[in-house]
């Protein structure tokens, strides 16, 4: 009679293993899949802006006796920026990071071009380039957005996968934490304004 009840305990308690390993397996694969989503939506977001950038150049080279410099940083910038793919699966601290370097790059040139469009006062009226420039401001902050709920699905799956005791089942069916994007480099300092 002792020994029934004895393995009717370890039963019990193996039960309720089982049952909790395929509760936090089932989280696990959610959250991770929402990330993946997530980072989806990030990706898709620079990748219409990539898209839109050969039609700005041609615009302002089309339209101005454009410096070729910046023209040729904008398009180096965005072919290296293509060039970068990070697999939902490898968004590790590293691979955002040579992502986000990659996507800043390209940032910057564009930046330097709009900067050097002010010199072009035709050019800024023209309605094809005020068209862009506007796409150009809605992709950006979509790009903002995207990246927030990006990291928002992340904080989700590693708070999962950092909870007791999903953290051991997390370690023992290989799920790992999400890289998230950080601030760039400096963006902590606040510009100085000069008048």
């Amino acid at each position: 009679m002792r020994s029934l009840v004895t393995i009717g305990v370890i039963v019990g308690i193996l039960l309720l293993l089982l049952m909790g390993g395929c509760s936090s397996y089932n989280t696990f694969v959610t959250e991770e899949e929402q990330v993946e989503n997530a980072w989806s939506k990030v990706e898709s977001a620079y990748q219409e802006r990539a898209d839109l950038i050969p039609n700005l150049v041609n615009t302002v080279r089309g339209s101005a006796e454009f410096e070729r410099g910046t023209l040729t940083d904008v398009v180096e910038a965005r072919a290296k920026a293509t060039s970068v793919n990070v697999n939902a699966n490898e968004l590790t601290p590293e691979n955002i990071q040579r992502f986000q370097e990659a996507q800043g790059e390209l940032s910057s040139s564009l930046s330097r071009l709009l900067v050097s469009v002010e010199r072009y006062p035709e050019l800024r009226t023209t309605s094809a380039f005020t068209q862009l420039q506007s796409q150009l401001e809605g992709i950006e902050n979509r790009i903002r957005v995207e990246r927030n709920r990006y990291n928002d699905a992340a904080t989700q799956f590693n708070t999962q996968v950092r909870r007791f005791p999903g953290t051991i089942f997390a370690s023992v069916f290989g799920f790992e934490q999400k890289a998230q994007f950080q601030a760039e480099e400096g963006s902590q300092r606040a510009p100085t304004v000069e008048f």
